[in-house]
């Protein structure tokens, strides 16, 4: 079993309050986040900006694994997550993340790529994490 951290800290609260947030890698250390990144234009991250990292990162890992595990050893797969927060009551929900994937893959036929892709969007760990609706929607550029 792998287990990843992450540490997330809190000065003041509300609008007013500012965080910072690190991860066991260091390749966020200390990045800023609060209200004004969350939900205006301000400088700094946000937990739905790092949800949709994830999982394109997870998506795009999980069918590359899937092509070379089909016979495919070259190509291209470029994905962007798009995570939607809705107001729920008085709080927030993650209510979906909508995949775009644009490939491209030598010698793959359409139906078989996307069997390949409907079953990564399935499977990857993070969107078996979200209790969200998943989209997916995909390019296959073929040469020429």
């Amino acid at each position: 079993m792998i287990t990843r951290t992450a540490t997330a800290r809190y000065e003041g609260f509300g609008k007013d309050g500012k965080g910072r947030v690190s991860t066991q890698s260091g390749v966020l250390a200390d990045q800023a986040y609060g209200f004004g990144s969350r939900f205006e234009s301000e400088k700094g991250t946000n937990p739905e900006e790092l949800v949709a990292a994830a999982h394109a990162a997870c998506f795009t890992m999980a069918l590359s694994f899937a092509l070379a595990k089909a016979g495919h050893a070259d190509g291209t797969l470029e994905t962007e997550a798009r995570v939607k927060l809705d107001k729920e009551g008085e709080g927030f929900k993650v209510s979906r993340s909508d995949l775009t994937l644009r490939a491209k893959v030598p010698g793959i036929d359409e139906a078989a790529f996307r069997e390949l892709a409907e079953g990564a969007k399935a499977g990857c760990p993070i969107s078996k994490l979200l209790n969200a609706e998943i989209t997916l929607d995909m390019e296959l550029q073929t040469a020429g």
